[in-house]
């Protein structure tokens, strides 16, 4: 995500002008939008001229600048668009003012937000910028003689790293573990969440082996992937095979895992863990949440007409982040979300155990 302008505005509202720049950050958007919002794009409207009623042609579309008060959001990920619909409220032609309409939001298009917004919200949004500007995972790609090592963000990948060394076994095998060496140090310094080791051959089997054995902590990030080529070609090959979307959602599923396990150990000991938005809320209000887990859906519905808990959730989550507290939004798309849904869609991680 792209913040290209943010600045307050009347009503204790900010005015956000920002371009999503992949799939991920129009997920984002959608759990950052919501009724009330006013957001402002490009679009195209289908008007109907005086000369076209006589002809019944339906009108012909035209570009213009809408500023929507949203009513409703769909984000359709195989469509690849987030779908913001409401009353329009300013526009360049005065006679669509009150008129419905939907904005396709698609990646790369710049769109602005006005709204006040809530500390979760913002920290979705810095997830989104912080996901852009600090690539969380790298390729590394190695055949005999060479390796490379590509960072991959959301706006393309980058050559960080390039080593050569003896081709072959036997007598050259020290030169080859020279190259692996190399390879292993670069990819410790590396701030990423996961490594995908790629190349043809067993070559890369090699350097994992070699890796596991030097640098374990490091090993434990990666996985492994075919390809025909190293370098750019290989790199192509593994977004092409979507390898990097994967991991992506592997690495979130695991932290979401990790939270879900930690939660049904502690609820089976009768230790320290509160789940249920009433028991959630007590919790909160006593100062004992450690961790709070929400899930994406349930946050959007509680803040919309259709919530049904009694408890305002826009309240716990600020009790909780003044009292030093976490809160983790989990994704429903996920596995451990749908273990969380089934516990109420909210949950708690305590710092001590209440009666």
């Amino acid at each position: 995500m792209r913040i290209q302008d943010r600045h307050s505005v009347e009503g204790g509202r900010e005015r956000v002008t920002l371009v999503p720049e992949s799939l991920d950050d129009l997920w984002h958007l959608q759990y950052v939008l919501e009724p009330g919002d006013l957001v402002s794009g490009d679009t195209t409207r289908r008007i109907q001229r005086n000369d076209d009623q006589m002809r019944d042609t339906g009108g012909q579309r035209e570009p213009m600048h809408v500023t929507i008060d949203v009513e409703e959001v769909e984000f359709h990920k195989f469509a690849n668009r987030l779908r913001v619909g409401g009353v329009i409220e300013d526009c360049s032609r005065e006679d669509q003012l009150g008129l419905h309409h939907t904005l396709n939001v698609e990646e790369r298009e710049e769109l602005t937000v006005e709204k006040v917004f809530k500390p979760d919200q913002n920290e979705r949004l810095q997830e989104a910028v912080e996901a852009t500007e600090n690539p969380d995972v790298a390729v590394a790609t190695v055949e005999e003689g060479q390796a490379h090592i590509h960072t991959v963000a959301q706006y393309g990948t980058e050559e960080r790293a390039r080593f050569t060394g003896t081709t072959g076994k036997g007598e050259y095998s020290r030169g080859r573990d020279e190259l692996f060496d190399e390879l292993s140090t670069a990819l410790a310094r590396m701030d990423v969440d996961a490594i995908i080791l790629a190349g043809p051959g067993f070559t890369k089997q090699d350097a994992l082996d070699h890796i596991e054995e030097e640098a374990p902590e490091v090993a434990k990030k990666i996985s492994t992937v075919d390809t025909s080529g190293v370098g750019d070609r290989g790199v192509h090959e593994v977004l092409k095979r979507g390898a990097i979307d994967e991991v992506q959602e592997e690495t979130r599923i695991a932290e979401e895992a990790e939270y879900i396990d930690e939660l049904t150990a502690r609820i089976a000991q009768g230790n320290k863990a509160s789940y249920g938005p009433e028991n959630v809320a007590e919790a909160a209000e006593f100062g004992a949440v450690e961790t709070l887990l929400i899930l994406d859906e349930k946050l959007r519905e509680e803040r919309g007409a259709e919530g049904e808990w009694e408890i305002d959730v826009d309240e716990v989550i600020t009790q909780v982040e003044r009292q030093g507290g976490d809160v983790t939004v989990f994704s429903s798309d996920f596995d451990p979300g749908q273990q969380l849904s089934n516990l109420g869609g909210i949950a708690a991680l305590l710092r001590y155990r209440l009666e």
